[in-house]
């Protein structure tokens, strides 16, 4: 019965909408809110250094739109991903979570882009609690990132089988190998 409940988390719900079995669009997707969000970070923290901030602080608040845009993109594959994987189990409690984590680190970067919008026409550097709801929002999606990583180098979730993975480590016997013995 594991075998059959793993096999499921393996195969796509949509392989058009959440990518072909063993090659999943949700891992893909994220790479976008990630850098956003963490070059985001970046720029705070620079426009407290630099002389003329506006710039970093105007860059800033468009990585935090671009990175909500690209996790609304991510999250639906998620999700379809998510329906992948059997009710009851310690995968699908841990894909809730980082569902949940994420959808909570989406929201906060919601409300960090609408506090902002339209303040780095003064120039100015960002202010201290906008740095540190973006600070707090990177660390709990590296806590989310951890998680999401449990479900697919741990339990294997949308990861191709041993079988298929076993493929790309066959020798290859109609090539001549190029390496001398020792």
């Amino acid at each position: 019965m594991t075998d059959e409940l793993q096999f499921q988390a393996k195969r796509p719900v949509s392989a058009s909408l959440a990518g072909p079995y063993g090659h999943p669009f949700h891992p893909i997707l994220v790479t976008v809110p990630i850098g956003a969000w963490v070059t985001s970070l970046v720029f705070d923290i620079a426009s407290h250094v630099v002389h003329r901030p506006g710039f970093l602080t105007q860059a800033s608040e468009w990585l935090i739109a671009v990175g909500v845009i690209g996790a609304l993109l991510a999250a639906m594959a998620g999700f379809l991903d998510l329906f992948a994987i059997p009710a009851g189990t310690p995968a699908f409690r841990t894909a809730l979570v980082h569902m949940a984590l994420n959808l909570l680190v989406t929201a906060a970067y919601v409300v960090n882009f609408l506090w902002r919008h339209g303040d780095y026409a003064d120039g100015a550097s960002v202010g201290i609690g906008r740095l540190v709801l973006s600070a707090a929002s990177v660390a709990a999606l590296g806590v989310s990132g951890f998680l999401g990583g449990r479900l697919a180098y741990r339990y294997g979730v949308r990861v191709a089988d041993e079988n298929t993975q076993a493929e790309g480590y066959a020798r290859d016997h109609s090539r001549r190998s190029t390496r001398t013995p020792a």
